[in-house]
C-alpha cells in the first residue's frame, strides 16, 4: 500500500478514535503496523528478504502508549544477526521506515531516535555492547538514551529480544542499587506550571503566552519518576499508567492517587486538542482560558501531585523512606 494512501486512510479515520487514550493509541499501532508492513515491502523489492529475524522496537511516548493526537518518531531495530551486511540492510530498512513514518504524518525526530540511525538499529550482540556500556559510563547522553531505551516495547517481531535487553539493565540495577540514583539526577529539573501561591505559570511570550506546557510540567513529572520506580523494581510494562497499577499493586507503595490524576492528564490533553491536527508544537501546550473554574482547579491538583510524586520519589530512590 503507498504511503499516500495509508495517509488518506489515517486521516479520514482518526475522528473514530479520539474518545480516549486508549482507543487513540490502540489506533496509532494499527497505523505504524501499516506503515512498517508498506516499508518493508518496498525495501524487499529493492534488497531482497530480510536476511535474519528482528525486532521493531517504539520508544517515548508510543512506547508508552501515550501519544498524542500527533506525534513524532521514536523507534529502533534488533536483529539477530552480527555482520556488515545485516547492519547495512537494517540501516537501509530504517531509513525507508522513517521516511515512510513521515510521509504519512510522524515527524521526524530531532533527537534522531529512528531506526535510520546506528544507535538506535543494531545486532543484539552490539545492543547488549551498547546497553553495557550506557550503564557504566558517566555521561549525560548515555543516561539519557537509557531512559529512552527503557520505554521500548516491539510492535512488530522478536518480543524476547527486547525483553533479554531490559533483563541487562535489570540485573545491573540489582547489583549497583545506587545507580539508580544518578538516574535520578536526570529528571530533577522540571518547569513548574504553579506557583508558590497556586498561580498558574503560563507561558510569557510568543504563540504559546497564557498557555502551560503539559509535556514538561505536567507529564514529566509522572513519566520519569514512574520510569524510575519501574526499574527499581524490573517491571516490564511500559505505559506510566500500567507500571503505577503494577506498583499500587505491591504492599510498599500506595499510589492509587497518582493513576486517577495521570489518567485525568491524558484527558485533558486528548479533550482540548481533538480540533488541532496539524501543529506537533502546539499539540503540548494548554491553553488556561479555555479551562472553567473547576477545570483549573483540577488541573493545579494534577500539576501540584506531579511534583508531590517527584519528591516521594526521590525519597524511595536515596533510601530515606521504607518500602
Amino acid at each position: 500500500m503507498p504511503y499516500s494512501q495509508i495517509k488518506k486512510w489515517r486521516d479520514n479515520k482518526w475522528v473514530e478514535h479520539q474518545d480516549s487514550s486508549q482507543a487513540l493509541n490502540t489506533f496509532h499501532d494499527e497505523v505504524m503496523k501499516n506503515v512498517f508492513d508498506a516499508a518493508l515491502e518496498r525495501h524487499i523489492s529493492k534488497f531482497g528478504a530480510v536476511p535474519c529475524r528482528y525486532a521493531w522496537i517504539v520508544m517515548g511516548s508510543a512506547g508508552r502508549f501515550e501519544q498524542a493526537i500527533i506525534s513524532d518518531q521514536d523507534h529502533g531495530l534488533i536483529y539477530e544477526e552480527e555482520n556488515e551486511i545485516t547492519n547495512q540492510y537494517f540501516i537501509a530498512f530504517g531509513k525507508e521506515l522513517a521516511n515512510g513514518l513521515n510521509e504519512v504524518g510522524y515527524p521526524y525526530c530531532d533527537g534522531n531516535v529512528m531506526s535510520s540511525n546506528p544507535v538506535w538499529s543494531k545486532s543484539m550482540f552490539e545492543w547488549e555492547e551498547q546497553l553495557s556500556k550506557w550503564l557504566t559510563e558517566e555521561s549525560f547522553e548515555s543516561i539519557r538514551f537509557l531512559l529512552i531505551f527503557y520505554d521500548a516495547r516491539v510492535l512488530i517481531g522478536e518480543e524476547a529480544y527486547c525483553k533479554k535487553l531490559k533483563q541487562i539493565v535489570h540485573e545491573y540495577i540489582k547489583k549497583n542499587p545506587r545507580f539508580l540514583e544518578r538516574l535520578l539526577e536526570n529528571t530533577q529539573h522540571v518547569k513548574k506550571a504553579v506557583g508558590f501561591f497556586h498561580q498558574f505559570l503560563t507561558e510569557p511570550h510568543g504563540s504559546h503566552a497564557g498557555s502551560i506546557d503539559l509535556k514538561q510540567s505536567g507529564f514529566f513529572p509522572y513519566v520519569n519518576n514512574v520510569r524510575l520506580l519501574a526499574m527499581k523494581e524490573s517491571l516490564e510494562v511500559t505505559s506510566t499508567l500500567a507500571r503505577l497499577k503494577a506498583l499500587n499493586n505491591m504492599s510498599k507503595y500506595e499510589l492509587s492517587w497518582c493513576i486517577k490524576e495521570f489518567d485525568k492528564l491524558l484527558h485533558y490533553r486528548l479533550q482540548y486538542h481533538k480540533k488541532n491536527t496539524e501543529n506537533y508544537d502546539d499539540i503540548h501546550y494548554l491553553n488556561i482560558k479555555k479551562l472553567s473554574k473547576d477545570e483549573k482547579k483540577d488541573m493545579k491538583h494534577i500539576l501540584l501531585n506531579g511534583q508531590k510524586l517527584q519528591e516521594y520519589t526521590q525519597s524511595v530512590i536515596k533510601g530515606t523512606i521504607e518500602t
